[in-house]
């Protein structure tokens, strides 16, 4: 009978002949995130609060002095991480939303509007990932 080995036992095994002699400095693992393609985060967040947006920061750059208290909320996560730069262009022209943040570095969109409009734009981006570029696509959450 075999039995599952603790993360503790596996490092051992893998790191047994590591040779750490004259070397001061621990041994250091570095993970490496290998991006896919996905859409892997859709959510909407329904009629938000002031304090909602002053956290994420939506309140300050190109919003500043708006006040979007009310508004819904459409979080969006891709890889790679310009397919952000696509979704934020099929969302605009699906619902009258606002980008309220866009970060291609890390694939993460922010879309802000109206309940209907926000849905709409999501459900757009979402199709064209899934029918056009036949990506693995999460289904759209609400809260």
């Amino acid at each position: 009978m075999s039995r599952q080995m603790s993360r503790d036992e596996f490092l051992r095994e893998i790191f047994q002949d590591y040779d750490t002699r004259g070397n001061t400095e621990p041994l250091r693992l570095v993970r490496v995130r290998v991006p896919s393609c996905e859409v892997s985060l859709a959510h909407l967040i329904g009629v938000s609060q002031t304090a909602v947006y002053q956290t994420l920061g939506l309140h300050i750059g190109v919003h500043e002095g708006e006040d979007h208290t009310g508004d819904t909320l459409g979080l969006m996560k891709f890889t790679p991480w310009e397919a952000t730069v696509v979704a934020a262009d099929i969302a605009i022209k699906r619902g009258a939303v606002e980008i309220g943040f866009l970060d291609r570095f890390c694939g993460a969109l922010i879309l802000t509007g109206r309940h209907s409009e926000v849905r709409s734009a999501m459900e757009g981006v979402v199709a064209f990932f899934r029918d056009e570029l036949h990506f693995p696509v999460c289904p759209i959450t609400e809260s």
